[in-house]
């Protein structure tokens, strides 16, 4: 009798372990991957989806300050080189941020945050852009296309700060050696801009020395 009984048990064990499997492979995918896999496999990629936001915001901004970049060249054709060197910094940007490396955030924080910066403390642009603004608000015309676009350029700048901030803080790699990587990128990023303008427009040199004061125009 002991020995039908576990024999009993060991086909009620069997049976139960082939529904278990029949369960599951009814449920797999043409693939061969199960239903388990197959949530993880969703869940990846929803969090890889999740993960890109900062990266199109970057894009998004950069080609928005691109074409406010362009735009400007067109009205004035002296500063079209300027320009189309300037926006080879968003470029690189756009293109290393997507490959989640620290140098593209660092280098769109640098060159981003120094527009913004220099158009609120040394210069005037962004004050006269608002004005347009407003006034086109209040009256319905617009008079000065080329200093309205000032505001689009520095919101998209300060856009470009947001992402690059944003996407270095999803990084899971992270260490204090990045403050000196980035005190390097605003050193070679505002070299650049300053050897951009020194070949092209010298006269826009003069900012430099009022980004060492910091005031409001």
């Amino acid at each position: 009798m002991v020995p039908l009984a576990a024999g009993r048990l060991h086909i009620t064990n069997f049976d139960a372990a082939l529904a278990c499997d029949a369960a599951r492979w009814s449920k797999a995918r043409p693939d061969g991957t199960d239903g388990c896999e197959c949530s993880y496999q969703s869940f990846m990629m929803k969090a890889s989806r999740e993960s890109n936001l900062p990266q199109w915001l970057i894009l998004v901004a950069a080609l928005v300050f691109i074409l406010m970049l362009a735009v400007s060249a067109y009205w004035e054709a002296d500063i079209r080189w300027l320009h189309f060197f300037q926006a080879w910094m968003y470029v690189a940007t756009i293109g290393l941020s997507f490959r989640r490396n620290r140098w593209g955030y660092f280098i769109g924080l640098s060159a981003a945050g120094l527009w913004d910066y220099t158009n609120v403390f040394a210069t005037t642009f962004l004050r006269n852009g608002m004005e347009q603004l407003m006034e086109w608000f209040h009256t319905g015309h617009l008079q000065r296309a080329d200093l309205l676009i000032a505001f689009p350029a520095w919101l998209s700048n300060f856009l470009v700060v947001v992402g690059c901030v944003w996407g270095y803080l999803r990084l899971r790699e992270k260490s204090w050696v990045d403050a000196a990587r980035l005190v390097l990128t605003f050193a070679l990023t505002t070299g650049f801009f300053a050897l951009d303008m020194y070949i092209f427009q010298p006269r826009y040199l003069g900012i430099f020395p009022r980004l060492l004061h910091p005031r409001l125009p």
